[in-house]
């Protein structure tokens, strides 16, 4: 018999993954996360991939995690996904100190924080569909033409002064 189950906190066509205790501070992680949000999952990787910044790889295995999640407890087409979200948290603070002259000692915070990356399924026929009324409206804006209109040349400078004959 065991307790129920919990309903489902997210939508059908989103998964989730929480990496924790990552020994970094949240401000850098925060670095990190700016980097793939609202990307396609694909892209997201490979950047993540090629990133410089240390806790680039630990942030891959987290978006690898929420799709593999998608695929195999939702069901989700992994070629669909986008990362939706993605938000970094506190965690614990380890205090340590640091000998000072005198006598003395600072006190050193060793940060550790989590983050957290939803990725959800887009459907191609709907972001299309989007565009097309962003067009749409646009074009309604500007006076009924579809195409951009042709930006005007840029003014000449000052003609140069007339050459002095002796």
């Amino acid at each position: 018999m065991g307790k129920p189950s919990r309903e489902r906190a997210l939508p059908d066509n989103e998964a989730k993954a929480v990496a924790r205790n990552l020994r970094v501070s949240p401000q850098k992680l925060n670095l990190v996360a700016g980097l793939i949000r609202g990307k396609k999952v694909d892209k997201a990787i490979a950047d993540l991939e090629f990133s410089r910044k240390r806790i680039a790889n630990d942030v891959r295995k987290c978006v690898m995690s929420a799709v593999a999640n998608a695929e195999n407890n939702h069901g989700l087409d992994v070629n669909d996904l986008v990362v939706s979200e993605a938000w970094v948290g506190k965690n614990l603070v380890m205090k340590r100190f640091m000998a000072r002259g005198r006598g003395r000692a600072a006190s050193v915070s060793k940060a550790f924080s989590q983050i957290t990356v939803i990725v959800r399924q887009t459907d191609e026929d709907a972001t299309a569909k989007k565009k097309a009324k962003k067009a749409e409206a646009k074009a309604k804006a500007t006076g009924g033409d579809a195409k951009p209109k042709a930006k005007k040349p840029a003014a000449k400078k000052a003609a140069e002064p007339a050459k002095e004959t002796a």
